[in-house]
């Protein structure tokens, strides 16, 4: 009802897990890196633990891993484990698509037709993950089942990864003494907090963005009223802003301010009698405040009054802040790409044809790579390097170049001119892509991936601080540790080094332009 008022094309904040809208802070980055990294360890078998608060991202997370296992993973996804240990098997081998028609209800004839299934796998070189979601749900007999499971092995290696999803009950369920045996097993634990106040912000823009948004309709109060009702946690936030969209379309107010978060936060959460003990509260502090004020003002009015002085010196003018926008077209940005030159000459490539706004070949010239990626701006400040960015605005997307940053500000080159704007500014308007330019050795292949061996792989090696073994492979653990690294910089963690993940490994190489700090 309220999209086409507020210019959207899409629903921004439906609660169906759709994965165009999937928005990971840092620590949803690191709780995925986390399970990928559990379930890299392949042949260890130790559980994986991830908990948080109802509403964290829990299940979208487990939907992100589904898609980043490699090839050849078997996936049993329990969504709900609220049944009796020989239930959980039976439910275990129809989602690995075992036929165990002629032994259900034959604890003994599940196991071993399970254990038959899983010597198969990895007779294959493939692996098997189980993934129970809301797992506190689980009883203590069904989770001491799922224990006795991870003894499914080989001589050398286990044959099940058993992931548990739950809420934060689930790690006092663990704290028994009867399940002692299953806790030593975890390998891998994480609890998955809420966002915090710059997070939520940043979640509600990408959202709408996503929906077809140019401008984000809440203002600077409605976003801290925002966070302060759904308390970070993503499910109540979008339950939040939904209804505050339509209660400002039905109000016809084009922005959404902190009133009308707290009516549809009110409406959502159930909790209209502490509203309203709040306004009690902030109406008797008021009228303090001006009894207080009155008192001090009848004070004054009692002392004599002060010499003027000499000459009052004129007052400074209020310093007005510009909005990155009006900069850019200060600027002159709006040419085609006027800053390629620049970037170029930063890696002494004058000679090198410049690119087509974010695109250019993936080699440039023998040991120039560039790659197109996705990131934001606490991992680029950590990778160090300059970076062009194109900047969504209205009708136009200049292409700048990000040559300073610091913890609160950023520098942009824009034509011929040097722009300084708040991190929060650039963010509001950068929707994450990049392009970047690096130096690597020549002849690095544009994918480095599983079963490669040779000088590339090396490189990789050498990169990620392993051991360089000549003539080694690109092996499982290698794959595991690229995974690993892709997460913490934001890319697609797909274990395979192509040019945005060379990009990663490279830019901490000595040599080349750095990311300069800001000056006032």
């Amino acid at each position: 009802m309220y999209r086409p008022y507020y210019g959207l094309t899409d629903s921004p904040f439906a609660i169906t897990p759709d994965p165009r809208f999937v928005f990971l802070s840092d620590r949803h980055r690191d709780a995925l890196a986390h399970l990928v990294y559990g379930i890299g360890q392949g042949g260890s078998g130790g559980f994986v633990q991830l908990t948080g608060e109802v509403g964290t991202g829990k299940t979208t997370l487990s939907r992100l891993l589904l898609e980043q296992l490699p090839a050849g993973t078997h996936v049993a996804l329990v969504l709900n484990p609220r049944m009796a240990p020989i239930e959980l098997l039976e439910t275990l081998c129809e989602e690995l698509h075992v036929e165990v028609a002629d032994v259900r209800g034959s604890l003994k004839g599940l196991v071993d037709r399970l254990n038959r299934y899983l010597l198969d796998v990895h007779a294959r070189g493939e692996r098997a993950v189980v993934i129970l979601d809301e797992a506190q749900d689980l009883s203590v007999e069904a989770l001491e089942q799922v224990r006795l499971l991870s003894n499914l092995e080989t001589p050398t290696q286990k044959l099940l990864q058993i992931v548990l999803l739950g809420q934060p009950e689930l790690r006092d369920l663990l704290a028994k003494p009867e399940l002692r045996q299953l806790a030593q097993r975890i390998t891998a634990r994480y609890h998955l907090t809420p966002l915090d106040a710059g997070e939520t912000g940043a979640y509600v823009r990408h959202r709408l963005a996503v929906a077809g948004a140019r401008r984000t309709p809440f203002s600077r109060l409605g976003l801290a009223a925002l966070h302060r009702r759904a308390q970070g946690v993503p499910r109540l936030i979008n339950l939040i802003a939904d209804r505050a969209l339509l209660a400002g379309y039905v109000a016809d107010e084009p922005s959404v301010g902190e009133r009308l978060v707290e009516r549809a936060a009110d409406e959502v959460l159930g909790r209209a009698s502490s509203r309203r003990l709040r306004a009690l509260v902030a109406t008797a502090v008021l009228a303090a405040v001006v009894a207080l004020g009155y008192a001090a003002w009848r004070w004054r009015q009692s002392q004599p009054t002060p010499p003027a002085p000499i000459a009052a010196a004129p007052a400074a003018p209020a310093k007005v802040e510009v909005t990155l926008p009006e900069q850019l077209a200060s600027a002159e940005a709006a040419a085609r790409d006027p800053v390629w030159p620049h970037y170029l000459a930063l890696w002494q490539a004058n000679e090198v044809p410049a690119g087509d706004g974010l695109r250019c070949p993936p080699r440039l010239v023998p040991g120039l790579y560039c790659a197109l990626g996705r990131s934001n701006l606490g991992r680029l400040a950590a990778l160090g390097r300059p970076v062009l960015l194109a900047l969504p605005i209205r009708d136009r997307a200049p292409i700048v170049l990000l040559s300073g940053l610091d913890e609160r500000r950023a520098r942009i080159d824009a034509g011929p001119s040097a722009i300084t704007v708040s991190r929060t500014e650039l963010d509001r308007h950068w929707r994450g892509e990049y392009l970047a330019l690096w130096r690597a050795p020549p002849g690095l292949p544009e994918r480095i991936r599983v079963g490669d061996a040779g000088p590339a792989v090396d490189w990789v090696r050498a990169m990620l601080g392993r051991e360089v073994v000549a003539g080694a492979a690109f092996d499982v653990e290698l794959e595991s540790a690229v995974r690993t690294l892709q997460i913490e910089y934001g890319g697609q963690a797909d274990g395979i080094v192509g040019p945005d993940t060379q990009f990663l490994l490279a830019a901490h190489l000595p040599g080349g332009p750095q990311l300069a700090a800001v000056a006032e």
